[in-house]
């Protein structure tokens, strides 16, 4: 090779690799700079949010006007110990409460909504309500810390759990002897209770609970409830009208009655007792905000507090079955075996209402 062909190829390769090494150079430099320029960035997004102390939204509750509009289906009982308690912890809010049934609190949300109104900063009702409440998209977001203590099936990002009710066994002691009580629903089967037993016409959920947590098949809780009926069953509207009946004995056997009707009844000296071994549970009350609720921070506040243990711990003493994981009911009407109904189970409600109808042939 020439001599000088030799010096500029070493001119050459000595250039590359100086370009070369410029390049690397400005590269690590710049994955550098991007590296820890974003350090900071990704901090800051993972940084959690401050979330305000009950007694900081109380403050900002009280700018509002110190009302809250709530829109529940609540017991008298209820009522009486709950709405007490609020203004005790927060005297400067007043509760400005709506009763009736689901249904009717919905319709009334719906009809002020088209007259232009949003009335209500809060609902309340069971879980077929929340549902339809959520599935209208009525209900804002709800997004508070005291929901993490909540198992998955009692909350959804728009509603959370306040109190659960349970479908049980129940009888009237003048009536039926010991020993000789129904041990389950199979028991109830017997023609032996023919003409003895009583429920509420709108129970449709005891099929669906049986169908897909005890058994785990259609046929087979169909066919249960299908050699009840036979024993001719007479239903009432409403479980206090129901849970009454039984405590005068109209029928010596209720087979829907809510657990939770008996301790205050029995503490009286009533004469009925209630069977908890087994059970169809189901969310009894829920607290949502509404969209557009005219007191927002009031409604905040509220649902914060109902789900507090604190809050927790007023439902339990009125009565309620709490379904804060670390708050027990003052007296046992837990069934052993719950079988407990979710926000899954809301869509088939439809197809066990119409086959719980055409068994007892009820309209």
């Amino acid at each position: 090779m020439q001599p000088d062909k030799i010096i500029k190829d070493r001119e050459t390769r000595k250039m590359n690799s100086y370009a070369s090494t410029i390049i690397t150079a400005s590269a690590l430099a710049l994955f550098a700079l991007l590296n820890f320029s974003t350090v900071p960035l990704v901090r800051a997004a993972s940084a959690p949010t401050r979330v305000d102390t009950h007694d900081e939204l109380y403050e900002k509750a009280k700018k509002e006007g110190g009302k809250l509009n709530l829109y529940a289906s609540l017991s008298a009982n209820s009522i009486e110990v709950i709405f007490p308690a609020s203004m005790k912890r927060f005297p400067d809010i007043a509760v400005d409460h709506t009763d009736a049934t689901g249904d009717k609190l919905i319709a009334r949300i719906v009809a002020e909504g088209r007259g232009g109104r949003v009335i209500a900063d809060t609902f309340g009702g069971g879980l077929t309500y929340i549902s339809q409440m959520a599935e209208q998209k009525l209900v804002e977001p709800l997004a508070i810390p005291e929901a993490a203590a909540y198992p998955t099936h009692f909350k959804t990002d728009v509603w959370i759990a306040t109190d659960t009710q349970y479908f049980i066994i129940g009888w009237n002691t003048n009536w039926v002897k010991k020993g000789e009580e129904p041990k389950g629903f199979e028991d109830l089967a017997n023609p032996k209770w023919k003409g003895s037993l009583m429920g509420e016409a709108r129970d449709y959920q005891l099929l669906l609970g049986l169908a897909k947590a005890k058994y785990k098949s259609d046929d087979k809780a169909i066919d249960l409830v299908k050699r009840i009926a036979l024993n001719q069953v007479e239903f009432h509207r409403g479980h206090s009208q129901l849970i009454e009946f039984l405590v005068a004995g109209q029928r010596p056997v209720c087979f829907t009655c809510y657990a939770h009707q008996f301790p205050p009844r029995m503490k009286k000296g009533a004469p009925i007792a209630p069977l908890l071994s087994a059970g169809v549970g189901e969310i009894g009350g829920s607290v949502g905000v509404l969209k557009g609720a005219p007191h927002p921070n009031t409604a905040l506040l509220w649902a914060r507090w109902v789900a507090s243990e604190e809050g927790q711990r007023v439902f339990a003493r009125a009565g309620e079955t709490p379904t804060h994981p670390n708050i027990e009911p003052v007296d046992k009407v837990r069934p052993a075996n719950a079988y407990m109904l979710g926000q899954d189970d809301v869509k088939e409600f439809p197809k066990y209402e119409k086959i719980w109808k055409e068994i007892f042939k009820l309209r």
